[in-house]
């Protein structure tokens, strides 16, 4: 059964990789493929692994009951699932409570640079350090919108695109919720926060300022074309508001990893906190108007405009993971995995190429499932590499985080800036992707010689 369960995993990951060929959204094909897994793992009667917990039972007297077992498995993954789903939709719905008040332009009027390599410089370390506050995939819609209002010629701005993508990855990487794979080790405390910043923010950064040296010389003494009539909506919200509403936004957001570590709740309830503060806040702001005039500003609208298709995506895709993991599937690739590379330096580099082409969030999850954390050092320098904060993990956040930045559909980011400015694959991979796996490479080795 194991091996019908990996068939079924691998035509339906197939199916989502071919998302657009097929007209299939990979919400529908990741829940199905979810699903059905865990459909089989139930019709075998589960694991070698759930047998001889009942036989354990049995001998203790208690007679087991199968079914029951099998459901508490379920139950035990999705309750880590859950966690990471209310999580983003929390963040999700902040976000968007912050771009119906254009708070973002509190940033984005700033920048007024009229050489291209200067506004190169400031719209990447914008989306870095952006990205690591929201997370890669809004922040580079944001960005790349903005890149639109300042940048009239189109192959320029596929520059810029490239550069946003390469930013916003590797700004997700160093920070807890900044990127959803980063999420997932830091709500699973495979990684904690100060440790991940510390180790994992330097590499981050050579990965961005490798690519942005190179197209520094490729755009070298050109001028800024901005477009001859910008589209700027006309906001609804005054200036008060709008800053208001930026400023609680970013200060909740902040706030998350404080909470957690303070108070010690799972990190979703932190987010849930921050999400009930600054609803409350925009029902006070908005509260003498009527209500056609606040409607567009409350969180029931930004609650109606996240991304419910990724979130039931996430769903979908770690309930299939997590059935490879039930099965010992994964467990057999990790042993795999050593014996072939036996280096979680290489394992981890090689997880990070593999997102370039496939989603990181089940390269991750598969990861969380075939590494255990080792609850303490023991000398061993391979065991003591998956402690809390140990260098697989820290390093998996950069390669799984960066890697997707190597190909233009490695990453959501990169899908995202791909159909806004409709960039071609092959424009990126001859344009783009070299100095986005220099950048990789180079922030890599970096990481390598910190942990010697």
């Amino acid at each position: 059964m194991a091996s019908i369960i990996l068939v079924v995993f691998v035509l339906g990951y197939l199916a989502i990789t071919l998302e657009h060929p097929l007209r299939i959204d990979k919400a529908a094909t990741a829940l199905i493929t979810g699903v059905v897994c865990w459909l089989l793992y139930f019709m075998s009667g589960g694991s070698s692994t759930l047998a001889q917990e009942a036989a354990t039972l049995a001998r203790e007297g208690v007679q087991p009951d199968m079914h029951a077992l099998m459901e508490g498995r379920l139950m035990h993954h999705l309750q880590e699932i859950s966690a990471i789903l209310l999580f983003l939709m929390g963040a999700m719905t902040i976000v968007e409570l912050i771009d119906a008040h254009d708070g973002f332009r509190v940033i984005t009027d700033k920048i007024t640079a009229r050489r291209k390599v200067s506004l190169l410089w400031i719209i990447a370390w914008v989306t870095f350090f952006l990205s690591a506050v929201l997370d890669n995939l809004t922040t580079a819609i944001v960005m790349v919108s903005l890149s639109r209002k300042l940048i009239a010629d189109q192959k320029t701005r596929w520059f810029f695109g490239g550069v946003i993508i390469i930013a916003a990855n590797a700004g997700g990487a160093w920070s807890p919720i900044g990127d959803v794979t980063t999420t997932m080790l830091w709500i699973g405390r495979q990684v904690t926060t100060w440790p991940l910043l510390q180790h994992v923010f330097l590499p981050a950064a050579v990965s961005l300022i490798a690519p942005l040296v190179v197209f520094s010389f490729i755009l070298r003494g050109e001028e800024v074309q901005r477009p001859e009539h910008g589209d700027r909506p006309i906001s609804e919200a005054t200036r008060r508001e709008k800053n208001l509403v930026f400023i609680a936004g970013i200060t909740s957001l902040l706030m998350v990893p404080v909470i957690k570590n303070t108070t010690h709740l799972p990190p979703f309830m932190g987010m849930m906190l921050s999400l009930g503060i600054l609803w409350l806040l925009t029902e006070l702001i908005h509260s003498k108007k009527i209500m056609d005039e606040k409607s567009r500003f409350t969180a029931l609208n930004a609650l109606r405009k996240i991304d419910m298709p990724s979130v039931l995506f996430f769903l979908g895709i770690l309930l299939a993971v997590s059935s490879l993991a039930e099965v010992g599937i994964l467990r057999e690739w990790s042993e795999s995995l050593r014996a072939s590379l036996g280096n979680v330096f290489l394992i981890d580099g090689a997880i990070g190429l593999i997102s370039s082409v496939v989603d990181n969030v089940p390269l991750v999850a598969a990861s969380k499932e075939m590494y255990a954390v080792t609850p303490h050092l023991v000398g061993d320098p391979w065991f003591d590499a998956f402690v809390q904060d140990g260098v697989f993990w820290q390093f998996l956040a950069y390669t799984a985080g960066t890697g997707g930045s190597i190909l233009i559909i490695g990453s959501a980011a990169g899908v995202a800036v791909m159909g806004i400015e409709r960039i071609s694959f092959g424009w990126y991979l001859r344009h783009i992707a070299l100095w986005a796996l220099l950048g990789y490479l180079a922030g890599g080795l970096v990481f390598v010689l910190q942990s010697a």
